[in-house]
Parts: C-alpha cells; sequence; structure tokens
C-alpha cells in the first residue's frame, strides 16, 4: 500500500502543478529535491510572483524511521518504526478575489521490531479561504467534495465536513479559518471499508481537487480589486498564519520529525499584516466573511 500510494501522489503532484501552471501562465514550480537524514525525503514544487499566484507549494514527501519521542507520545506507543507520505498544498493567489486554497493527502504506517505493520492509516482533505466571499465558490467547492464522496458512502460529506469545520477552526480568535471543505483522519480498515477502500476515497478526493479550486480561479483572477481590499487579504493572511503556525498537526509533525524547515514553512504567505484591534466597517464585504467565519454554514 505504501508504494501504491506513493506512486500515486507523485502522479498526482505533477498533475496540480500541471493545472496550476496553465492557468497562471506567467511562471513555473521550481523543483527541490531533498533528503531526511535519518530515512526518507522528497519532492519540493514552488511557486512565487506569477501572473495569478503570488506564492504556492505543491510538496510530497516520504519519510521513515524511529518515531520520535515526542510522536510516541502522542500515539501512546513505546519505541516503533513508522512510515509516512503524503502530499500538502497551499496555494496564494495575488487576487484578494480568489481564495486560497490547502489541501493534504497522507498515508501513515507503523511497525513492530520485527518489520510487520501494526498500525496504518490514511488521512487528509481539502479546505477553501476566501477573503471576500462569492457564494457561488463555496457552492461549487463543496458540491464538488460532496461528489467525490458520494461516490464511496453519503454518510462521509456531512461527516468529514463536519469534522474540516471542527479542525480549522481559530479557537483563539473564535472564528473559521475558512469556509471549509473536507477533513479526515485516522481512516484504518473496518469491516466495512478495507485499507483498499480507504485509498480508493482518498485517491478521489485527490483527483477531484482540480475540479474543485481551478473554476474558481477562472471566474475570479481577473476581477479589479482596491489597495484596501489588499490590505484585507493581507490581515486576513495573519489569521491563515496563525492557524498553521498554533493548530495544524501536519505543521507540528513536520517539526517534530526533523522535516525539512523550508518545507514545511512554505504555506506561509510572501506578505501579511497584523493591525492591531482592527474591524472592518459594518455592512462591508469585508463584515460579511466574518459573520460566515463566525458560525459553520452548510453550503450543499
Amino acid at each position: 500500500m505504501k508504494n501504491k500510494f506513493y506512486q500515486y501522489i507523485q502522479n498526482l503532484q505533477d498533475r496540480i502543478c500541471k493545472g496550476l501552471e496553465d492557468i497562471d501562465g506567467g511562471t513555473k514550480f521550481r523543483e527541490d529535491i531533498w533528503e531526511r537524514p535519518e530515512g526518507g525525503g522528497g519532492r519540493t514544487r514552488v511557486i512565487e510572483n506569477g501572473n495569478v499566484f503570488e506564492k504556492g507549494g505543491v510538496n510530497i514527501s516520504a519519510v521513515h524511521g524511529k518515531l520520535p519521542d515526542t510522536m510516541q507520545k502522542m500515539f501512546g506507543v513505546g519505541e516503533a518504526d513508522f512510515f509516512a507520505c503524503g502530499l500538502s498544498l497551499v496555494i496564494h493567489p495575488k487576487n484578494p478575489m480568489v481564495p486560497t486554497v490547502h489541501a493534504n493527502w497522507r498515508y501513515f504506517e507503523m511497525y513492530d521490531e520485527n518489520g510487520n505493520i501494526i498500525n496504518q492509516w490514511f488521512g487528509g482533505g481539502q479546505d477553501l479561504t476566501p477573503y471576500y466571499l462569492f457564494e457561488e465558490d463555496a457552492k461549487h467547492f463543496h458540491q464538488t467534495c460532496k461528489t467525490a464522496c458520494d461516490k464511496h458512502d453519503p454518510e462521509f460529506y456531512p461527516n468529514y465536513k463536519k469534522k474540516c469545520d471542527e479542525y480549522f477552526w481559530n479557537a483563539h480568535r473564535f472564528e473559521a479559518r475558512g469556509i471549509g471543505g473536507l477533513f479526515f483522519d485516522y481512516l484504518k480498515a473496518t469491516e466495512q471499508m478495507s485499507m483498499e477502500d480507504w485509498y480508493n476515497f482518498v485517491s478521489e478526493v485527490g483527483n477531484s481537487f482540480l475540479q474543485a479550486y481551478v473554476p474558481i480561479v477562472e471566474r475570479r483572477k481577473d476581477l479589479p480589486y482596491t489597495n484596501a481590499q489588499r490590505t484585507w487579504q493581507e490581515i486576513r493572511r495573519g489569521r491563515y498564519v496563525e492557524f498553521n503556525l498554533v493548530h495544524d498537526k501536519g505543521t507540528l509533525f513536520g517539526l517534530k520529525t526533523n522535516g525539512r524547515i523550508e518545507s514545511i514553512l512554505m504555506s506561509l504567505p510572501p506578505h501579511v499584516q497584523w493591525v492591531y484591534d482592527h474591524h472592518p466597517e459594518p455592512g462591508s464585504e469585508e463584515e460579511k466573511l466574518l459573520k460566515v467565519l463566525a458560525k459553520p454554514i452548510e453550503w450543499i
């Protein structure tokens, strides 16, 4: 399974990078191949200063070795070997009318002293962070997520949509990071779902990503915007940074397993602001967004 999934995310990385390069039309992804001293490595691809995308990364990695002490405590196990691979992406567009997007699909195995698998699971999801709310975009993104889920189980979308709303919650701000999407973790074999079934589901979601995001980019990338709207985008990016550094499990996992710091922090936007005690004008489009982020919405 680990070889099958790693092959899949390599191919998915190629497809997603090609799709994003095509819509940007101004620049290409830069590629870095890196190795992790303790075992494994990855392929980082970053796009910067394009026509559409100010900064973005589409990274894959496959790391293995001894499970660090911090992770042993997290999983409630003693010494063990592990393997983890995944694709993680964050795209920050230039135009504040285009939302930021994040996605991740990953697989994890843990072994006993004889190399036998003692635990394995899939995780991942995809979510949207707009700066200005276009309801048709939110509905399109969620409908694409639901369509992918419904091919496997009608309960998946409402369940993983709810988990996404709960996970991407900036508790110290009492607001959502964005308008959600899907989030799932610890997808393990059950009587109803084999690991092969979970692979089929996770890859279905991965394959839906470009369909979920690119039409939104196409609709919004050429809309006019003001300097004030750009400032609002940078203030909201500050909330994005706060979530990634304070709450995000993927960031913490990378830091605790001695991951490549440039790849881990590629999710951070290049221009961001923290304005003291900032509040948007009453009745403004900016305030409209904040009201939506205060309580999750059923978009479908």
